[in-house]
């Protein structure tokens, strides 16, 4: 069968997201006016019919090449179909979420039912497509993984995750993911943040399989859908909440719209009565709980009225009894005032004989001023002295160290000088060598010469025609060994007059070095002795300046003594105008707290001292050893020396005299002293 085909591009062959959204369409149009899973049903179908047709055309133009099997258009239908439920159960929650928070006009808390849903719904397409990783305790499975990374790419959500893993509550990282949600839920920044992964879909790629719905441009859709949630202001509790053993299941009870039937009215009269019912029986029990508290209350109340009752005739005898010690301590008041007047006129005459002492004191005080006054100019004097012949001294050391530094370059040069002679002494020794090197070679040349004229005079005697011949050579060889002779003479005497010179050089050079090492010698004692003179002239700035310091303590103390001398004078014109004003309120109080202090040592009672616990005397504090023994005070119970206490006085609890402290002594004698007058 020959049949045309029209070539198609890719671009006109609807894609399975155009798909998904004509079901979006077609179901927001429908408005949810069937329950969900009739509705889900058709959609299943409808999905399944127009893959199959987009399949078709496709095999039908050549884009698939193989024919595609039942198992893989099943697979495939499934996955859509869960794509587009997943899709559909988002857009439904984050709709109903945002009119529920509309309606109420408030922050929501994480008991609203909306918001429970959504978090379920969002975790469902989290966990969508996630890879299971296996680990020693076994097969993990949580979306809380990718949510990390979001960490890494968008550093604003660090503190989610810090807050997150501070949480002590949590354990599972199913917990800590829902934990996240619910915070970038809380900054109105999860769109933003599911935006950042869904953009490096390479590092999600190892948490989700390839087929997953972050995977495909569904995330993209639900990420869009999220910005609506900004409007939302949330108030979530995280302490309070078990996040980890909670059980995500969608509720689509929240869903279901009443239809247009009389049957779903009939059902909803009959919910409405079963609520009221509800409704009812909850205040009843509500009412019943608080009956019974009340009556909890009531009977408490009649406790506590029966036990107020006891304490209101308590406090009237008490208040009786008060009323006649306040009688009495009236009584001892008036005694008191008159042993005051008395400790009055005698702490005057004490104050009287302190001023004189103290005049005197102030006398000697001034006197004293004057001396160091006198010894501080004088010491003045001697400072400014010092400091010139310091200056002399430091002028002294300047100079010196330029001529040390004079003479070290002389030092220098006159080296220089010996290193060059030692030179030229040695450039002498080669060319003397090298003289008698030469004058050794003529003296063999010599000897040749001579056994060469004997073997010629012993061939004479043979060779008597030759002779003739030969006199002439030998007088030229003759004359020849003279003019050698002579040169030689010669410079034997050349070498004599250069070894003279040299000798006499080595002889100056030798003079020169002693007269430099004596130098050298005198100039290292000066040295030695200007060192020396710079150690005592250290020293004795050490000592001055310590005498400086000195000084300036003295002249602290003085400001001292001069303020406290201020002060005392202050305090003796004020404690003269207290004195005047408030010796009689002074004096009564202190004999009020000596006689309370007395009575509450006599109601409570001494302790007893262990001699284990005492190291120590109490009054003196000087340690106890074999010759300072222990003694106890009878009146007071402490542990103090022999000195501190060795008065005796009867006590009514001890029939003679016993061992008293100094302080006990004193209270006891003043006490006596007073019940007498």
């Amino acid at each position: 069968i020959q049949e045309d085909f029209e070539i198609v591009d890719k671009k006109q062959i609807p894609n399975a997201t155009e798909l998904k959204n004509e079901e979006k369409e077609k179901t927001e149009e429908a408005r949810w006016s069937a329950p969900i899973l009739s509705l889900a049903k058709k959609a299943s179908e409808n999905l399944a019919l127009s893959y199959g047709n987009a399949l078709k055309s496709a095999s039908l133009v050549g884009f698939i090449s193989k024919p595609v099997s039942n198992d893989s258009t099943a697979k495939t239908s499934m996955v859509m179909f869960i794509y587009a439920n997943l899709m559909n159960m988002m857009k439904l929650s984050i709709k109903i979420l945002i009119q529920a928070a509309l309606s109420l006009g408030r922050t929501l808390d994480s008991d609203f039912p909306p918001l429970q849903q959504f978090f379920v719904v969002l975790e469902h397409c989290l966990k969508h497509g996630l890879k299971v990783k296996k680990t020693f305790i076994g097969q993990n499975k949580s979306f809380f993984g990718p949510l990390e990374l979001v960490e890494k790419l968008c550093p604003e959500a660090s503190d989610i995750a810090t807050s997150v893993k501070n949480l002590p509550e949590l354990k599972t990282a199913v917990g800590r993911g829902r934990a996240w949600l619910y915070l970038a839920l809380m900054q109105k920044k999860l769109a933003d943040y599911l935006k950042v992964l869904l953009d490096h879909k390479h590092l999600l790629s190892e948490f989700y399989e390839p087929d997953a719905l972050m995977m495909e441009e569904e995330g993209a859709v639900i990420v869009g859908l999220l910005v609506g949630l900004n409007v939302i202001d949330a108030n979530l509790c995280l302490k309070g909440e078990d996040l980890d053993s909670q059980v995500g299941v969608i509720d689509f009870s929240l869903y279901l719209k009443e239809t247009q039937d009389s049957d779903g009215k009939q059902d909803g009269g009959i919910t409405a009565v079963l609520d009221q019912k509800h409704y009812v029986e909850e205040l009843n029990r509500h009412l019943s709980c608080t009956v019974a508290d009340l009556q909890n209350k009531i009977d408490c109340l009649e406790k506590t009225n029966s036990k107020l009752q006891e304490e209101l005739a308590a406090a009237t005898d008490r208040i009786g009894s008060l009323q006649e010690e306040q009688q009495q301590l009236k009584q001892q008041n008036e005694l008191i005032r008159e042993r005051s007047e008395k400790s009055v006129e005698v702490t005057k005459e004490d104050t009287k004989v302190e001023l004189d002492t103290y005049k005197q004191s102030r006398q000697g005080l001034d006197e004293m001023y004057s001396d160091v006054w006198k010894q501080l100019k004088e010491e003045k004097k001697i400072r400014l002295e010092l400091e010139k012949e310091l200056e002399l001294q430091i002028g002294m050391k300047t100079e010196m160290e330029i001529a040390m530094k004079l003479l070290e370059k002389d030092t220098h040069e006159k080296q220089d000088t010996l290193v060059a002679l030692r030179q030229q002494l040695e450039e002498v020794k080669a060319i003397n060598l090298q003289m008698f090197h030469k004058s050794q070679n003529a003296e063999c040349s010599l000897q040749q010469k001579t056994e060469a004229i004997s073997s010629f005079e012993g061939k004479t005697n043979e060779m008597m025609s030759s002779m003739k011949q030969m006199e002439e050579r030998l007088q030229h060889a003759e004359k020849a060994r003279q003019a050698a002779e002579e040169r030689c003479n010669k410079m034997k005497q050349e070498l004599a007059g250069r070894l003279d010179t040299c000798r006499q050089q080595m002889s100056q050079l030798d003079s020169k070095c002693s007269t430099l090492e004596k130098e050298l010698k005198s100039e290292k004692e000066q040295r030695q002795t200007l060192q020396r003179e710079l150690h005592q002239e250290k020293d004795a700035t050490t000592l001055l300046k310590t005498e400086l310091q000195q000084m300036e303590g003295l002249k602290k103390e003085l400001r001292k003594l001069q303020d406290e001398k201020q002060q005392l004078e202050k305090v003796c014109e004020e404690q003269e105008q207290a004195l005047q004003e408030m010796g009689l309120h002074l004096s009564q109080s202190k004999l009020k707290m000596e006689d309370i202090k007395e009575v509450n040592k006599a109601l409570k009672g001494h302790t007893w001292l262990k001699d284990d616990e005492a190291t120590h005397c109490k009054q003196c504090e000087k340690e106890f050893s074999i010759s300072r023994r222990k003694h106890h005070c009878r009146n007071c119970g402490d542990i103090f020396c022999n000195t501190c206490s060795s008065n005796e006085l009867a006590l009514p609890s001890y029939p003679k005299p016993v061992r008293v402290c100094d302080t006990c002594h004193t209270l006891l004698l003043q006490r006596c002293s007073s019940n007498s007058s």
